[in-house]
């Protein structure tokens, strides 16, 4: 069945940076788009960034434009968020989602996500 499993998430300074990975299983990678998605405390699902199967198409967020990069290896199943001069706002639980270029409020929910990886900006 279709796993996906997010990792590299954790404590960061202001102006730090953290890479993460969302492991693919039980489907090709490579035959669908994927986007990353964040959640903070007591807010909705927000789309990050987004990257078609062949990495032809990369978008993201106003929020996060200069500072993230999205990127896949199609080969190792595993989707990539490199996030650079992190901030506190960036404080969030961050999913991979499966077969979606971009999505917006509710709709991000109805793709499938793997459980997540906290990601804390502070001092």
């Amino acid at each position: 069945q279709v796993q996906l499993v997010e990792s590299g998430g954790g404590l960061a300074q202001p102006g730090g940076s953290l890479r993460l990975s969302c492991a693919a299983s039980g489907f090709t990678l490579g035959m669908w788009s994927m986007s990353w998605a964040r959640q903070a405390p007591g807010q909705g699902l927000e789309w990050v960034s987004g990257i078609y199967s062949d990495s032809t198409k990369i978008d993201y967020a106003d929020s996060v434009k200069g500072r993230f990069t999205i990127s896949r290896d199609n080969v190792q199943n595993t989707l990539y968020l490199q996030m650079n001069n992190l901030q506190p706002e960036d404080t969030a639980l961050y999913y991979c989602l499966k077969g979606v270029f971009s999505c917006e409020g509710p709709v991000c929910d109805d793709f499938e996500r793997g459980q997540g990886t906290q990601v804390t900006v502070s001092s």
